[in-house]
C-alpha cells in the first residue's frame, strides 16, 4: 500500500528584533537623539561661549568685541571650568527632544521620497531632500523650544549682577520657575525665530551633507570616511552661514525678561529684534561669532549620520539585511 508523504513547509526565519517594524520605526528617533546629546556633551563649552558672544555688547555699535578665547578666559576666571558646562541638562534635554524629533522626522520624510522615487523610477533630488529638512527642523524647533529657552536662560544667567541672577539649579527648576513667574507660554518666547533658525539649520546640515556626499561620490575617488568629513564640512559651513542671524536673533530674545520698572521687554519679537540690532549695533553683528558657531556645528555634522541605510533603496528592497 503507497503511503504518501506531506511536505512540511520550511520553517521561517526568526524576524530580528532590530527589525520588527515598530522597532525600526523608532530607530532613527532613538539615534537622532542619542546622536544629538553625546555631541552636546562635546560642544556645550562651545556652545556657552557662543552665548556669551552674542549677548555682549548688546545695544551699542561700538561696545566690546571680545574673542571666543577672552569669554572663554573670563568664565573660567569668575568661576571655575565647570562653568562652561553651564546648562548642560538644558542642552541634553533639547536634544533629546528636539534632535530626535528632528532626524526622525527628517528619516520618515525620506523614507516616503525614497519609496516614492524607487516607485517612480527616480532619485530623490536637492529640493526633496531640502523639503524634507526645513520640514523636519520646523515642526522639531516648535517642540524642542521651551528647553532651548530653558538653555538660554541658564547660560545667560551669569552675566546679571549677583543679586540679580536666578541661579537655576537645573533645566526642570528652569522650566518650573519660568512658567510660573512668566506664565507657560513664556516658555515659546522666541519660537518663530527658532523654527525659523532650526529650518535653516537643517537646509544646511542635513541636505547639503546628503547632496555634498552624493556628489563626491559621484566625481571623485575619495575614500568613504575623507567623503564624508568632506561632506560634513561643507555641510556645517552653509548651515553656519544660513541660520547664524536666526540663531543670534533668538539667543537675544529668549534671554529677554521684562523691565521691573516699565513691564516691557526689549524687543517685541523677531523683526523689531532684527532691526534694533541692525540700527544700534549693525549688520555684522548677526554674524559675531562666526567661527565659534561653525566648530559648534562642525561635531554635530560629524556625529550625525548620512541618511541611514535602513531606508535606503537596497535595504527597502531587502528588509532583512543586517543594519
Amino acid at each position: 500500500m503507497a503511503t504518501s508523504t506531506v511536505k512540511e513547509p520550511a520553517p521561517q526565519p526568526a524576524v530580528d528584533f532590530l527589525h520588527r517594524p515598530y522597532i525600526r520605526a523608532a530607530l532613527p528617533f532613538v539615534n537622532g537623539g542619542l546622536a544629538g546629546m553625546t555631541a552636546t556633551v562635546v560642544i556645550q563649552p562651545i556652545d556657552m561661549i557662543k552665548v556669551r558672544l552674542q549677548l555682549a555688547g548688546e545695544g551699542v555699535r561700538t561696545g566690546p568685541r571680545p574673542s571666543a578665547f577672552g569669554v572663554a578666559r573670563d568664565i573660567i576666571a569668575s568661576g571655575k571650568v565647570l562653568d562652561l558646562y553651564t546648562g548642560l541638562s538644558a542642552g541634553l534635554l533639547r536634544q533629546a527632544v528636539y534632535t530626535t524629533a528632528r532626524l526622525g522626522f527628517f528619516d520618515t520624510f525620506s523614507k516616503t521620497l525614497h519609496k516614492r522615487a524607487e516607485a517612480a523610477g527616480t532619485k530623490v533630488g536637492f529640493a526633496e531632500r531640502a523639503g524634507a529638512g526645513l520640514a523636519a527642523g520646523g515642526i522639531a524647533a516648535m517642540i524642542g523650544n521651551p528647553a532651548d529657552l530653558a538653555l538660554i536662560r541658564m547660560q545667560s544667567d551669569g552675566l546679571k549682577p549677583p543679586e540679580a541672577r536666578a541661579n537655576y539649579r537645573s533645566v526642570v527648576d528652569a522650566l518650573f520657575r519660568i512658567s510660573k513667574h512668566e506664565g507657560v507660554t513664556a516658555l515659546w518666547a522666541g519660537a518663530f525665530p527658532t523654527v525659523v533658525r532650526a529650518m535653516a539649520l537643517n537646509l544646511g546640515q542635513l541636505a547639503f551633507f546628503a547632496e555634498s556626499k552624493a556628489q563626491l561620490k559621484a566625481h571623485t575617488q575619495l575614500s568613504t570616511k575623507t567623503q564624508t568629513f568632506a561632506a560634513s564640512a561643507i555641510a556645517g559651513f552653509f548651515a553656519s552661514f544660513l541660520s547664524l542671524p536666526f540663531d543670534f536673533v533668538k539667543t537675544r530674545l529668549q534671554k529677554q525678561q521684562k523691565d521691573p520698572k516699565t513691564g516691557q521687554l526689549p524687543y517685541k519679537g523677531l523683526f523689531d529684534c532684527a532691526r534694533k540690532v541692525a540700527r544700534e549695533e549693525g549688520w555684522l553683528r548677526f554674524y559675531r561669532g562666526f567661527g565659534t558657531y561653525y566648530v559648534r556645528i562642525a561635531p554635530h555634522a560629524l556625529v550625525f549620520p548620512t541618511p541611514p541605510r535602513y531606508y535606503q533603496p537596497s535595504f527597502l528592497a531587502n528588509p532583512t539585511d543586517p543594519l
